[in-house]
């Protein structure tokens, strides 16, 4: 038997069946008879239904003479099996009467937010598509010890229960913090894999929310390089939006440098304040005074939500994205325009979108328009909230009112103090939005997003200690997320201080010309704002920049939706 390969096909056998949370397996070598292979598991299913459905993924010699059921699979500080104490856990798992379910399984369960609440049963009923799913990719130079690697991994693992995370129950899930779950890190050969076949495949085998262990890693080794040049690894991280945000991501990634500069071990124990004391300071929130806010704020059905104007069916699936560029000068005077205004270059943006939406709505005077806003969620009274991991970024409906003869200086003071105002209420759902805004069945509430990206700074500090072991990184990008909502626009800076634009849409509600077209229109009305004949300027003045142009044409959805809730 060659153990290693094959214990390895093993393993992923056990870890492709529904409701294995992890696995482990052995070549017993002494055991009577020669070698037989032995697997220890985490999961509720009884071992008999396991061997039967691994005879029709496995060969005979593969399947294991035995299974066992385990609470959780002990690890060694390098990230490998700790076969003495799987040993004697197995013992005390087999000497214990109990049912599956009992708190050996699981540390401890928390409710979920009204956030993950209203996503919650989308993921599911979405997965195996990508959706709900988001992947970061970024390049490593220089030495790359994996075993380091993935036990820093490991480490951080340890230190934050929100990779521990799994999710359960129907009518009231909650989420269950496991005590041990194992960092899955792969590391493939130059050649073996394309990077981007790779990173299509991991995104849409997606993960069973079920089991812990909601973010991944795909390291890709890279030809050698020629000249001397320090060789270079590609690193795919993938993870799921119910349990982590991207400011999250960033956290965990200055946790990981710092656990593999010190060998691969975080020091401390397990993070306090985490999840757990963000769902106690939720569950102690007043709803009232949100729920007058929103349901006079949220966009009413008579609201123009759509970026493109009706148009036939475009025959298309699957995502795309349009993106341009702001360059240096031009977003340097829109930026200097916007702080002109007491406004920042985000609310520009949105005036920007706001005028998109108001011109696809075909109207000649005032009139409500709505869009999503991403927020950083992180304005809530938690201690060190600006380092919990956890999903508290969120999508928050803007509406404001668009007027062709008022000046576009009111339309950003307007954008600016609802910002202000909702700031108090970032903790709140879109379901609940949708719901105490009266909205019925099927009644959209949002079809577009904007998204202006703040990443964390990196630290200068790890960089320059990666650098002392001759190790440089990349900053992480993101890789072909799916929109959640048939057109989502994102901004972000770029290492020049342009301002890089691109709108990632539904390709069966907005064709790839008219995505392009409207990105465009938005980068030429961010180029115009700023060219504008001071506050006296008006909307139709605005506007008057894109009169050589049509709006972007948009298909109507496919079937109703539920009230509120991004699908």
């Amino acid at each position: 038997m060659s153990y290693g390969a094959e214990l390895g096909e093993v393993r992923a056998a056990l870890m492709s069946l529904p409701g294995v949370r992890d696995a482990a397996v052995h070549a017993a070598r002494h055991a009577p008879g020669g070698p037989r292979i032995v697997a220890h598991v985490v999961t509720r299913t009884p071992p008999a239904e396991l061997r039967a459905a691994l005879r029709s993924r496995l060969p005979s010699h593969l399947l294991p003479a035995r299974v066992h059921r385990v609470p959780y699979i002990p690890l060694l500080p390098d990230g490998r099996t700790d076969h003495r104490a799987l040993a004697a856990l197995t013992a005390a798992a087999s000497d214990t009467a109990s049912t599956p379910g009992e708190s050996r399984w699981a540390a401890a369960s928390v409710p979920v937010t009204p956030q993950q609440r209203a996503l919650l049963p989308h993921a599911l009923a979405h997965r195996g598509t990508g959706r709900f799913v988001q992947q970061l990719h970024w390049r490593w130079h220089g030495p790359l010890d994996t075993g380091r690697f993935t036990a820093a991994w490991q480490s951080v693992f340890a230190h934050e229960s929100v990779l521990r995370a799994a999710f359960d129950g129907d009518h009231k899930p909650r989420m269950v913090l496991h005590e041990h779950v194992r960092a899955e890190v792969v590391r493939h050969a130059a050649g073996s894999v394309d990077f981007d076949q790779l990173t299509a495949r991991d995104r849409l085998r997606g993960f069973d929310l079920r089991c812990p262990g909601l973010l991944r890693l795909h390291l890709v080794d890279e030809a050698a390089p020629h000249g001397g040049d320090p060789p270079s690894v590609r690193i795919l991280l993938t993870f799921h939006t119910l349990a982590l945000d991207d400011w999250s991501v960033a956290v965990l990634l200055e946790e990981f440098y710092r656990a593999y500069l010190a060998g691969g071990r975080l020091p401390g124990g397990e993070r306090r304040p985490d999840h757990r004391d963000y769902a106690r300071w939720l569950t102690g929130q007043d709803t009232a005074p949100a729920r007058d806010f929103w349901s006079s704020t949220a966009p009413g059905t008579t609201a123009l939500i759509r970026p493109g104007t009706p148009g036939p069916a475009t025959g298309l699936s699957g995502y795309g994205r349009a993106e341009t560029r702001l360059g240096a000068g031009p977003a340097g005077r829109l930026r200097a325009w916007a702080a002109s205004h007491a406004c920042t270059e985000a609310g520009a943006l949105q005036a920007a979108w706001a005028l998109l939406l108001y011109r696809a709505g075909a109207t000649a005077g005032p009139a409500l328009v709505g869009f999503g806003v991403s927020v950083l969620g992180r304005g809530v009274a938690v201690d060190f909230v600006e380092r919990l991991p956890g999903l508290l970024a969120n999508t928050l409906p803007m509406t404001v009112r668009v007027d062709p003869g008022a000046p576009v200086a009111r339309l950003l003071a307007d954008l600016r103090d609802q910002a202000l105002e909702m700031a108090a209420y970032e903790w709140v759902s879109l379901e609940q939005i949708g719901a105490w805004s009266g909205r019925g069945a099927g009644d959209e509430l949002l079809e577009s997003l904007v998204v202006f990206e703040y990443r964390r700074r990196g630290s200068a500090t790890l960089r320059s200690a990666l650098a002392a072991q001759g190790i440089g990184v990349t900053p992480p990008r993101p890789a072909g997320t799916p929109t959640v909502l048939p057109v989502t626009l994102q901004a972000r800076r770029d290492a020049d201080d342009g301002l890089h634009l691109s709108a990632v849409h539904d390709r069966a509600r907005l064709a790839d010309d008219d995505a392009a077209r409207l990105v465009g229109q938005c980068a030429r009305l961010l180029r115009e704002l700023p060219h504008l004949a001071g506050g006296a300027a008006t909307v139709s003045d605005a506007l008057a920049a894109l009169a050589d142009e049509p709006p972007a044409a948009m298909a109507g959805a496919p079937a109703a939706t539920a009230t509120g809730a991004p699908t």
